[in-house]
Formats: C-alpha cells, structure tokens, sequence
C-alpha cells in the first residue's frame, strides 16, 4: 500500500487542481453569459427608441413645418446609432466608447427635436405626440435600467476574472476585463431648461 501511496497522492492533487481549474473556467463562462443577456437587454431598449423616432418624426412632420434641419438630425443619428454594432463577448473599450458616442448623438438629437417642438401649441396639445412622448420618456427610462444591469453584471465578472488566482487562469482560457458604462462628458453638470 506505501508503494501506491505517492501515486494517489499525485492522482489526488491532480484531481483536486482540474476540479478548481474547471469551476474558475465555468464560473467565468456563467458570468460572462449573464453580461451577454444584459447586453441584449440595452440593445433591445435602443432598438426600441430606434423603432419609435420615425414615429416622432412623422407626427412632427405632419403637424408642424419648421426647421427641416432638425429633423435631418435626428434621423441621422438615428442612422449612425444603427450602424454601430458591439459583440457583448469581446466588447473592447474602443468599441464601447463608440457605441455610446452614437447613442449619445441621438439623446442629443432627440432633446433639440423636442425643444423645437415646444414653439408649436398645436404640436404640445397632439394626442398622438404626447403619446410618442411618453413613450420616448418611458423608452429612455428603459435604457437606463438595461445600462445598470449591465454594469451589475459586468461587476461580478470583473472581480471574478481579476482576482488572484483566478486571473492566472481567465487570461489562458481567453476572459479579459469587461467596460461598464459611464456618463457622456459633462453629463453631471444640470441641464438648463428655460421657458
């Protein structure tokens, strides 16, 4: 028996380090599963914001003429924001920080459009644009529960992959840092609303 001792003894440690080994890899996959579906969810609240600008737009178009410029903004940005693709697996900070400019440029968009419309009585009182209204408010609202459960799910990720010694073993099975969302430049400042 004292001649098998070393060998189960090495069978045991080997077991014991493909058990650990296999939980660090099937903990990361979990993780990085769970950011894939939240970013799917902040897709679908764009894609949402998305499908109803055209709506916006036509309402607005067909009950005020007034500044063609700002509705070709919209629908450019529009456009840019839809061109813009992140795959949630390998989201580098470089793709991050460009999905997030193009979204950006329609907020941005959006906010002037809506300060336009605000010359025109008739367009406030529109029961068909206070419901697009409503809908961009609840749409924006949307996004911004789908971008916090995105940075939810990217935190225990993180810290799954960068703790020791776990980060010895996320970089050889291929799980690298994930970026969270952050705050356009000079968004903590409050925004003036004048009437």
């Amino acid at each position: 028996m004292r001649k098998f001792l070393p060998w189960i003894i090495v069978i045991g440690v080997i077991l014991i380090l493909f058990v650990w080994i296999k939980g660090i890899n099937n903990n990361a996959v979990k993780l990085n599963e769970n950011i894939g579906e939240s970013w799917g969810n902040v897709e679908t609240a764009y894609q949402r914001r998305s499908d109803l600008i055209p709506n916006l737009v036509n309402t607005v178009k067909g009950v005020a003429n007034f500044e063609k410029s700002t509705l070709v903004e919209v629908t450019q940005a529009r456009a840019n924001a839809t061109k813009v693709t992140v795959d949630p697996s390998n989201i580098t900070p470089e793709q991050f920080n460009q999905f997030q400019q193009a979204q950006s440029g329609v907020s941005s968009a959006l906010g002037r459009l809506l300060v336009t419309v605000e010359k025109y009585p008739e367009l406030k009182a529109n029961q068909s644009f206070l419901k697009l209204q409503d809908e961009l408010a609840s749409t924006e609202n949307q996004i911004l529960t789908a971008r916090t459960r995105f940075n939810e799910a990217v935190k225990p990720y993180n810290n799954h992959v960068k703790t020791f010694p776990n980060n010895l073993f996320a970089g050889m099975f291929g799980f690298k840092e994930k970026a969270y969302f952050v705050a356009d430049k000079g968004a903590s400042a409050a925004p003036k609303v004048n009437f």
